[in-house]
């Protein structure tokens, strides 16, 4: 039987939480009720179900409902004086439309109700740290069995932490430069700085993880999220060129539509988005015309997991030299991990994730180029889409 030691949540939850952060280990956390104690119920939160998506151990999304498509798992209780083998059950009840379940066998002997529970995944095992009778500071740097519990698991992070002292050591050299100029300079500095190829691929840039950068002297820019074309077989216009064509403007030679459109409001092109009643459809709608073009919400979900499984925001500062040429200074990064794919629609549906069209013809006869449409989030707001983003100055005093 595991003993119960309750220690003062106030400060070791969060000390606790501090040190998974410092050792790079990614968990969601959850508290079980005494009702769920009881029952032996869990509700499978959105951090927790993302956490389980992000590491593939369980899709809760393609689980039928009822006691014949219950999936189980080995999953082990770090505590002392040993680890605790127990076994995880994932499922979706008939009852109150099949919400995500989950429960683990002797939980009522390793918690107790409102006790902070953190679980962390590895090789597709759930790993549970009690964290409020637990003190995480002491184990980790001693070979106890916690303590090589934490070092086993901390050993995932190596390339995040290997691309965060690049950054850094890249910070402390001073200023960077790009051969260009524009929105994508930044980007392109930045790669260059760390010997990445530029290249136009969907796939995370540095082994896994997708590196962002923006401008901190903008307080205005937005952060991409992903690139995605319409359904365009589903659309009422079926090309880049003719929404172009039917809604675009000459500027000098060119003839483009440079726009961000949301949910709030239309633009001055009279473009906006709104959601179908199900929220599983995202149109983009005209105030004289109807619809224009759409996408299928689960193809929208696939790209931000697909692109943000890991990703580096970084934030420089921005000057310029006597010639001209722009300097970056690189300032912090904001670390995120294993978006909320539920919340994707409902942000875009308040308007805080936008899309932006970069659709542009040169001359009257040249060919229509189209770099997105661009799904944006303003980095302020990332705290919404991914769990516990952690920031981190790259030159500290």
């Amino acid at each position: 039987m595991i003993s119960k030691v309750i220690l003062d949540n106030s400060s070791n939850v969060l000390n606790n939480r501090a040190t998974l952060v410092e050792l790079g280990i990614d968990f969601a956390i959850f508290w079980p009720t005494k009702t769920g104690l009881d029952k032996s119920i869990l509700d499978a939160t959105n951090p927790v179900r993302a956490l389980f998506t992000a590491m593939k151990l369980h899709d809760y999304s393609n689980q039928a409902q009822g006691p014949e498509a219950k999936c189980k798992y080995t999953a082990i209780f770090v505590a002392s004086p040993e680890l605790i083998i127990t076994e995880m059950t994932a499922y979706r009840p008939q009852t109150k439309k099949g919400d995500p379940r989950m429960w683990f066998k002797y939980l009522k002997d390793f918690a107790n109700a409102g006790d902070a529970i953190a679980i962390t995944i590895y090789d597709k095992t759930p790993y549970l740290f009690n964290l409020s009778q637990i003190t995480l500071s002491i184990h980790q740097n001693t070979n106890d069995h916690i303590g090589q519990i934490l070092k086993r698991l901390a050993i995932t992070n190596n390339i995040a932490q290997d691309l965060l002292n690049k950054l850094r050591t890249i910070a402390r050299r001073g200023a960077i430069t790009s051969p260009t100029s524009g929105d994508t300079a930044i980007g392109i500095a930045i790669e260059l700085a760390l010997g990445i190829p530029t290249n136009s691929s969907k796939k995370p840039d540095y082994f896994g993880i997708e590196i962002k950068s923006a401008r901190s002297s903008k307080s205005s820019n937005r952060s991409n999220l992903f690139a995605q074309v319409p359904n365009w077989q589903k659309s009422i216009l079926k090309s880049s060129r003719e929404i172009l064509e039917k809604y675009g403007y000459q500027r000098n030679n060119d003839h483009k539509l440079y726009c961000t459109i949301q949910a709030l409001k239309p633009n001055s092109q009279g473009l906006y988005l709104t959601l179908a009643e199900n929220q599983e459809i995202l149109f983009e709608k005209h105030i004289d015309d109807g619809d224009v073009v759409l996408w299928e919400a689960e193809t929208l979900r696939q790209r931000l997991v697909e692109k943000h499984t890991e990703t580096f925001w970084i934030e420089a500062d921005s000057s310029f030299d006597k010639q001209g040429q722009e300097l970056f200074y690189l300032k912090s990064i904001t670390h995120t991990k294993a978006p909320l794919q539920s919340q994707l629609m409902p942000l875009l549906a308040e308007g805080i994730i936008t899309v932006d069209h970069l659709i542009k013809r040169k001359g009257s006869n040249g060919q229509v180029s189209e770099k997105g449409p661009l799904f944006k989030i303003n980095p302020e707001h990332l705290a919404l889409l991914f769990p516990q983003p952690v920031k981190y100055e790259l030159i500290t005093p």
